[in-house]
This record gives C-alpha cells, sequence and structure tokens, in this order.
C-alpha cells in the first residue's frame, strides 16, 4: 500500500490497524516477542562492517583487486622492511584496476544519457544538460531558442519499406541537425520521430534564418535516398533571460509551434493529391 498525506496521517494509519497480538499465531513473532532496531541487542558494529564490506568484495571483482592490492601495500609498509618490487607490483594492479572501472563507470553514465540509434542526446540527458544550459542563459542574460523537429512520414517510410529503413531515415535526420547546427548546441532524439535542440543566438536567430540551413542539410541525405525525401515540421520557441520559463513550459510551447506547422505540411501535401 502507497501512503500519501503527513505524518499525522501516517500515525493515525498505524494506529487505526488491529494490534499485533490479536493476529493468528502464525504471524506472531518467535516467543511472542516484536524486535526492533532500538531494542534488540545486534550485532557488534564491527562484525557489521565486517560483513558489509566481505559482501561487496565478494560481489564486484574490480573491487576486490584493488583492495587485495592496497592491502598487500599496507601490509609490506607495516612489515618495517618492505619489498620494494613487490609495493610496485601491488601498486601497478590497484591503478590499472581502478582506471579500467573508472572508464567503465564513464561509459555506463555516457550510455544512460545517449541514444543508441543516432548517438545524440536521449530525453534523459537533454533534459539534464537544457536545464542546466537555461539556468546560464538565464544568469548571463543570453536567449535561446528551443526547436522541435519532428520527422515527416516517417510511419510511411517504415511501411513502406521496413522499419530498418525506417531507423536509417532517423539516422540521416539527426546527420542533417549535426551539420546544422554547433558543437556547443544541445541536440537530443526524444523518442521515435522527435528530436530537439537548443541553440544560442549565436546559432540561429529565428525560424526564417535557420529553416533554409536545416532543408540544405537534408538535401545531402535526400541526394543518397531516391524512393523519399526527408523533411521536417519545425516547432520554435525563445527563451527569454528577462521572463524566464521553465524546460517545460518552453518545450510545452515548442511542441505546439510543431504542431501547427506539421498540421500546414499536411494540408498541403493533401493539396497536391486532390
Amino acid at each position: 500500500m502507497y501512503l500519501r498525506g503527513s505524518l499525522t496521517d501516517i500515525d493515525k494509519y498505524v494506529g487505526d490497524q488491529e494490534p499485533l497480538e490479536s493476529l493468528s499465531p502464525l504471524y506472531q513473532p518467535p516467543n511472542g516477542k516484536l524486535l526492533s532496531m532500538d531494542r534488540v541487542k545486534g550485532t557488534p558494529k564491527e562484525t557489521l562492517e565486517s560483513a558489509l564490506y566481505c559482501a561487496l568484495r565478494s560481489n564486484d571483482p574490480e573491487l576486490e583487486q584493488i583492495l587485495s592490492a592496497l592491502e598487500e601495500i599496507s601490509n609490506g609498509l607495516k612489515s618495517g622492511v618492505p619489498n620494494a618490487r613487490s609495493l610496485d607490483n601491488a601498486l601497478q594492479r590497484a591503478a590499472s584496476c581502478a582506471l579500467r572501472q573508472s572508464l567503465i563507470d564513464r561509459e555506463i553514465r555516457s550510455l544512460a544519457v545517449t541514444d543508441e540509434l543516432t548517438g545524440l542526446y536521449n530525453r534523459r540527458g537533454f533534459l539534464a544538460s537544457a536545464t542546466q544550459q537555461l539556468k546560464l542563459a538565464h544568469r548571463h542574460a543570453e536567449n535561446v531558442l528551443l526547436l522541435f523537429c519532428d520527422v515527416d512520414n516517417l510511419k510511411e517510410i517504415n511501411d513502406s519499406f521496413g522499419h530498418h529503413e525506417g531507423d536509417l531515415a532517423l539516422v540521416r535526420a539527426a546527420d542533417a541537425l549535426e551539420e546544422t547546427f554547433r558543437d556547443s548546441d544541445i541536440l537530443a532524439r526524444l523518442g521515435g520521430d522527435e528530436f530537439a535542440v537548443l541553440a544560442s543566438d549565436a546559432s540561429i536567430t529565428s525560424r526564417q534564418a535557420i529553416m533554409p540551413r536545416i532543408e540544405k542539410s537534408l538535401e545531402k541525405g535526400n541526394a543518397e535516398e531516391t524512393r523519399y525525401k526527408l523533411s521536417f515540421s519545425i516547432g520554435v520557441a525563445r527563451f527569454d533571460p528577462q521572463t524566464p520559463v521553465s524546460l517545460g513550459e518552453l518545450m510545452a510551447r515548442a511542441d505546439q509551434d510543431m504542431y501547427v506547422h506539421k498540421k500546414s505540411h499536411r494540408e498541403v501535401r493533401l493539396a497536391k493529391f486532390s
């Protein structure tokens, strides 16, 4: 059960429950006694720490190697007559294991915020990076533009040529955005056919300025694929440091603007075939 409310509400909930002694013997603790952390005479602190220490070492081979090497170094120094070669070997093992673990941890953190297909940020990475960038923009009184880019007709590409081709279309769309914007701009695939870009005024000043650049980048990908043409429906929202809004509000504005332009694209396509 998930409890919501104040501590008083929770205390009332607990107080309303049936006493433990009234439960059947099946649910009573041994000898009818209720054990609690503040009343039980538990295992000595040193023993608990040793158990946790051993558990961590047994479940993490890399940690085990590092700690074993450090223990070897410590014991050698305590002996009073340390063996220089032995200590050097132990130090190298500890440093090698620590470096390898650091690289693994860095790779894991990178994977957690990266879209596997395109190599751009995923939604989690975008939210974290864009939130920080908006704070900096507010602090330095800088304008920032948020773009929502939706790949047109991705469903039709998937239905006509298969999902593998649909994935390739998404990769080409990501490549076009990377070619259009600077390395300092934040690019992400939010999911499905939706991309987002948080860019400074140094990259773009308006929708009218950025659209030709994006279309030019898309032309390169379209030159390699003659069966269909990639295009974006794009929504834009500006962050004004004088009247700052949250990233969520900025995303909602860009999404609404994108919907308007996507609807107009659909009407134009229908007019062509009517």
